[in-house]
């Protein structure tokens, strides 16, 4: 796939959850309005995000964790094709047992939606004095809102997880975070002065 457009359309076509458009929007000024050179995402897929995060500045430097190998494979491709590689950095590692080094303005979630408290204390620790943790998907198609309609037993275990990351995060003692009704569903978190 050589344009964001390919990409898009492989991703409608073949079910691969990529961030609806107008949240890849808020996100990419977000990265544009704060300045942010050094991103660290949870969560490749085919490289969508990766790619349009870069696409921003040309300065922006990205490692970025994919655990399927198939989904790996594409996401090499689609950023070898954009020309991208000097700026994203992808490895194909579980990102609970990868080791980052380094800091990060920016570190991105949007992988396995049981895991985010997880990930949000595994790599907090690389996030820069100023950064932000910028989680996705806080709404999961609405479904936070409605755990009790839902009928399938694992989707209604995944949609309250997801809402016992939201809790964490707003309980949590080291960081705000506010949240965005924005594609589906951003919270961005920052320290705490």
């Amino acid at each position: 796939m050589n344009s964001i457009e390919e990409i898009e359309k492989y991703a409608y076509e073949n079910d691969i959850p990529i961030m609806q458009k107008v949240g890849i929007d808020f996100l990419c000024n977000f990265i544009k309005q704060n300045n942010i050179k050094r991103i660290l995402e949870i969560g490749s897929a085919i490289g969508y995000s990766a790619i349009k995060m870069a696409l921003v500045s040309s300065d922006i430097k990205i490692v970025t964790i994919e655990r399927d190998k198939e989904r790996f494979d594409l996401a090499v491709k689609n950023i070898d094709n954009l020309k991208l590689s000097n700026q994203i950095n992808i490895r194909l590692e579980d990102a609970l047992e990868s080791q980052v080094d380094g800091e990060f303005d920016l570190i991105f979630i949007d992988a396995a939606k049981a895991q985010y408290i997880k990930f949000f204390n595994k790599y907090s620790t690389n996030l820069s004095k100023k950064g932000f943790i910028i989680s996705d998907n806080m709404s999961f198609h609405g479904l936070t809102e409605n755990v009790k309609e839902i009928k399938s037993r694992n989707l209604r275990q995944l949609v309250t997880k997801i809402n016992k990351y939201k809790d964490f995060l707003l309980n949590n003692e080291e960081f705000n975070t506010e949240f965005y009704q924005i594609g589906d569903g951003i919270a961005i978190s920052s320290r705490k002065e």
